[in-house]
């Protein structure tokens, strides 16, 4: 190993005085460096702008525009991907999955503008890979014509490109409106963008009627444009409530569910559409985890079965199953019916808006307006300037020899032109135009063809002339290009419609089937759903070592749950929500089941048939010898809510819940930690409203001194039942038998 030289030994002992570090307030350092940011992604990256294109759309449709590829064969994408790079410098990955977004195999658009060969995967599919670029090829598809239109006669303006090599268009000066044609997803910062796509035909005629009546009522345009269209079909769940506040305001959902078809003859569903938002995996995951959890017995198979006709998921049924019901149930249960959230924020003037689907379209007509009004005025100029010539060559008709003579009379080259301009009195552009006209044209033939043109210009110069100066005929122009793109390439609608009052929402309580069963709750919270005819044949209960019988009782398979936690909650389920066991077994442990917080311990059960009319009460015993009775039907939840926090006091640990029946009378036994106790009837317990109410003192308790034990049902636990009975509250404990020891206590040990 190389020796260190003594001069780098005698640097490396010289101290290094650390760097100076001066302070900036957060304020500046979020405007110098973070604010710069935010606005690339809004203006420059995420949010689309009129014409409906993101950034990295326009670059590549223009790059492929300007390779010739709107007309003749299809190139190699990797070919487009590279050339991209000259206005799009992001590497050609990202360019290339922009790309298959917008080409006709994917079928994420109503309407792909690049006609596409090769394998681009599949919207509905998040596994299904596109092929590397240099397999696949592309070109534009004729629909872009629609997009370049004018695009060549200064429609919109250009801008040099990142290393001001070349020029691009900061819009495309597109003949409809795509912006609500072609879906669009974007998130920035702070904002994001979610814009469906509406059926083109649809979108023409609307924009048509508004260009026709500027104060069309909104109940008028949405006869027209009825609803949001998609790519993978499907049907919409119309509320026209909820999709007219969409129109107006740009921002609302709505849902989307699959359409099927059922196979009699094979007894399985196939499912040939599905919501835009979802895919085919997340669709099977869920299927495969409620065959898994016993939620769908209906389905003895599944498989995914797309091919080259598109997509299918097959599901195989049970001999019996209802195709039907079981899609209502898979409706609920699965992204089969999905929600599409709209966030219509679009830039406009490089500021992000939301607007509602007419203020799109005005902002759009204002746009294509500006185009019109620019390709007029490209044309105009071009017109003008050729009339302008061919007016200079009228001139020389009458005297075709003198022009000859004083081109070939005039000694220098620079002199002619000055010589034709003074002999015919033209400028200077007319008499180049003149000059440049081959010896063999210059004759009487050529020259009267030419200037035949005049008339027919002259007459196309008033024509635009008066369209410039009527924002009416500009309007009516717009509205015939319209009409050509919807005759042209319109389609009907992917999407269907159902109507709110047309579907049959899948109720899983009008559907499960009821039975009596008991119910049994263990000390440590395993809990048993025993049927009947099991219980007929086994009626011994079993629990784990050191576990015994907490409570029990008979109820039916559609009945509500509440389970009691030792950390004032209470947890909901259904008595259908858990198999059948047999006595013997252990049973489903109540904490894992339902997800209790950690550490945390189910203290009671009880069932309910019908909580909102349930006149029962809760009898509720806390260690600081304190009671309180509250109205069992403070626990109904109109929500399927699985938890509720707060369900009783948690000033002091909770040692009993009970519930009595409306007008139910009970004594209740009551026990210290000294070893006394009293009974007392549940009237004595006074009844609150408020769930959270501590109660009133029941038992008196000396410093230090705590309630341990309560109980409903306790002539079991003596031999003879002790003379402790209280008639008032609150009052002393007495003395119990020696032999008496509580067989549990929900208190906390340490």
């Amino acid at each position: 190993m190389a020796r260190k030289s003594k001069a780098s030994e005698k640097a490396a002992l010289i101290p290094v005085k650390p760097a100076e570090i001066t302070p900036q307030p957060i304020t500046e350092t979020i405007e110098k460096n973070y604010m710069p940011y935010v606005m690339t992604v809004i203006i420059a990256r995420a949010i689309p702008q009129i014409d409906g294109f993101k950034p990295s759309h326009r670059k590549l449709l223009y790059t492929m525009y300007k390779q010739g590829l709107l007309s003749g064969p299809r190139t190699k994408s990797a070919n487009v991907a590279g050339a991209t790079m000259q206005y799009h410098p992001h590497g050609d990955a990202s360019i290339y999955e922009t790309m298959v977004r917008l080409t006709r195999d994917h079928e994420a658009l109503l309407h792909p503008f690049v006609d596409s060969k090769g394998s681009f995967g599949k919207h509905y599919s998040r596994d299904m890979a596109y092929a590397a670029a240099r397999y696949t090829e592309v070109r534009l598809d004729p629909i872009c014509h629609e997009l370049f239109r004018g695009i060549d006669r200064d429609a919109v303006d250009m801008v040099p490109n990142y290393d001001n090599t070349k020029t691009e268009p900061t819009l495309f000066p597109t003949s409809f409106p795509n912006v609500l044609v072609t879906p669009n997803v974007g998130i920035a910062v702070g904002m994001a963008s979610n814009i469906c796509s509406f059926n083109l035909a649809e979108i023409c005629d609307g924009t048509i009627a508004l260009l026709n009546d500027p104060k069309i009522a909104l109940n008028d345009f949405m006869d027209i444009v009825k609803a949001p269209d998609f790519s993978t079909g499907a049907s919409i769940i119309y509320n026209r409530a909820e999709m007219k506040e969409i129109y107006r305001t740009g921002r609302g959902s709505f849902s989307v569910r699959s359409r099927y078809a059922f196979d009699k003859k094979e007894n399985c569903i196939d499912i040939l559409q599905i919501p835009y938002s979802t895919s085919i995996e997340a669709i099977v995951k869920r299927i495969s985890d409620l065959v898994k959890e016993g939620k769908l017995k209906e389905i003895t198979d599944f498989r995914d079965e797309i091919d080259k006709d598109g997509f299918k998921l097959t599901l195989d049924l049970r001999r019996g199953t209802d195709p039907d019901l079981l899609m209502q149930k898979l409706y609920k249960l699965t992204p089969l019916e999905d929600e599409f959230a709209c966030n219509f924020n679009v830039l406009i003037g490089s500021t992000p808006k939301q607007l509602g689907v007419m203020q799109i379209l005005e902002e759009w007509i204002k746009f294509r307006l500006s185009c019109v009004v620019r390709e007029l005025n490209y044309d105009l100029g071009k017109k003008r300037e050729k009339l302008h010539l061919l007016l200079g060559l009228g001139k020389i008709l009458l005297d075709i020899d003198r022009a000859i003579a004083i081109v070939r009379g005039t000694e220098n080259d620079a002199d002619v032109i000055p010589n034709l301009m003074r002999g015919f009195g033209i400028d200077e552009l007319q008499a180049e135009y003149i000059a440049e006209i081959k010896l063999r044209n210059l004759n009487r033939e050529y020259i009267i063809n030419r200037i035949s043109e005049i008339e027919a210009l002259q007459k196309e110069i008033a024509e635009i002339e008066g369209i410039l100066a009527s924002e009416k005929k500009q309007k009516k122009m717009i509205a015939k290009q319209l009409a050509d793109v919807r005759d042209k390439y319109g389609k009907p609608r992917m999407t269907q419609l159902i109507y709110t009052e047309d579907v049959v929402e899948y109720d899983e309580d009008d559907h499960v089937e009821n039975f009596p069963v008991k119910l049994v709750l263990s000390h440590d919270g395993y809990f048993k759903k025993i049927t009947m005819a099991s219980l007929r044949g086994n009626d011994e209960l079993k629990f784990k070592d050191g576990d015994m019988l907490r409570t029990d009782e008979d109820a039916e398979n559609i009945h509500e749950l509440l389970f009691f936690s030792d950390k004032s909650q209470v947890y909901k389920a259904k008595v259908s929500d858990f198999e059948p066991s047999k006595a013997s077994v252990l049973g489903d442990f109540i904490p894992a089941k339902l997800g209790f917080d950690a550490g945390e311990r189910c203290i009671a059960m009880k069932s309910q048939s019908d909580p909102e009319n349930d006149r029962g009460t809760f009898v509720l015993l806390f260690a600081n010898g304190k009671g309180v009775r509250i109205p069992a039907d403070v626990y109904a939840t109109k929500s399927n809510r699985r938890k509720l926090t707060g369900a009783y006091s948690d000033t002091a640990p909770c040692v009993g819940i009970f519930y009595l029946a409306e007008g139910e009378e009970r004594d209740i036994l009551l026990v210290s930690d000294t070893g006394r106790g009293m009974i007392l009837s549940s009237t004595l317990i006074p009844l609150k409203t408020t769930r959270t109410s501590a109660g009133v003192q029941l038992m008196t308790l000396k410093a230090g001194q705590s309630m341990v034990f309560s109980a409903i049902d306790f002539s079991n636990l003596f031999d003879t039942p002790p003379k402790i009975r209280k008639l008032k509250i609150p009052s002393a404990p007495m003395a119990l038998p020696e032999s008496f020891t509580p067989p549990y206590t929900d208190l906390p040990t340490d």
